[in-house]
């Protein structure tokens, strides 16, 4: 048996949403566990609480950042100024501290933490009458994991993709209740608020087996994943059936 000593200790956190979330963990989904955690879901940018947040989570574990054996972010999707301040601040704390960093997307840190054994949808509000979606089960070894690819677009559409039962987590559900009660309707179960926002605990565990494996980032080529584009590159896509100009074109494929 392995100490708990031995288990890397992972600080982990979640900028994509209105809820700043910080955990400090240990271990994996199944048997990890959750040193102390801390979540704010309040009208405050990220920029202003998320390295406070930081130092009272490690103050009250009672250990430094040295003691950290890696950096764990949600990388998104979600709000794209969210997902930039949580990837400025990871790449500066382990370029700081010089530790690995492990990417983990904010929608699997709510999907992999729902218990049922029905289909799992995460649901994250994108603005503009759409959702980041994912969706989810549970095999037969208790864990939950992803089915599909992350999608963005209209709740109708992901409605439209559900022919059984289903379970409904995120923000999403809220923000578009009677578009899932009309298509929906008996067939949906919502999971309930705590799983309304990607949890940073979640997050710190789901790294910890790509941590040992030594599937980090790569600090100075990680970005966030963003499944949508920006309004500033929106604004520069032509009317349908145009091409894109080569300049404008060649910068989008870096």
């Amino acid at each position: 048996m392995i100490a708990a000593s031995d288990v890397p200790l992972i600080l982990a956190f979640d900028t994509a949403t209105r809820s700043c979330s910080v955990a400090l963990t240990r271990g994996g989904p199944i048997d990890g566990e959750v040193l102390v955690s801390l979540s704010l879901a309040v009208e405050i940018t990220h920029s202003r609480r998320l390295l406070d947040s930081i130092d009272l989570l490690l103050r009250e574990a009672g250990v430094n950042i040295d003691a950290v054996a890696a950096v764990a972010f949600g990388l998104g999707p979600g709000s794209f100024t969210g997902l930039r301040i949580g990837m400025a601040t990871a790449k500066g704390l382990c370029h700081g501290a010089g530790k690995p960093l492990v990417g983990i997307p904010s929608l699997d840190a709510i999907g992999c933490g729902v218990e049922s054994d029905e289909l799992i949808c995460v649901v994250l509000d994108a603005r503009k009458q759409e959702v980041y979606s994912g969706f989810y089960r549970r095999g037969q070894d208790g864990r939950v994991t992803r089915c599909g690819d992350y999608a963005v677009g209209p709740p109708e559409t992901v409605a439209r993709a559900i022919s059984g039962s289903v379970v409904m987590a995120g923000d999403g559900v809220a923000a578009y209740a009677p578009i899932w009660r009309k298509l929906l309707g008996g067939r949906m179960r919502e999971a309930g608020a705590r799983y309304r926002y990607p949890s940073a605990a979640m997050i710190g565990m789901l790294a910890a087996a790509p941590l040992v494996a030594g599937d980090v980032l790569d600090l100075d080529l990680a970005t966030p994943l963003y499944v949508r584009s920006s309004d500033a590159e929106l604004s520069l896509v032509q009317p349908a059936g145009a091409v894109l100009p080569a300049t404008t074109a060649a910068r989008k494929t870096k």
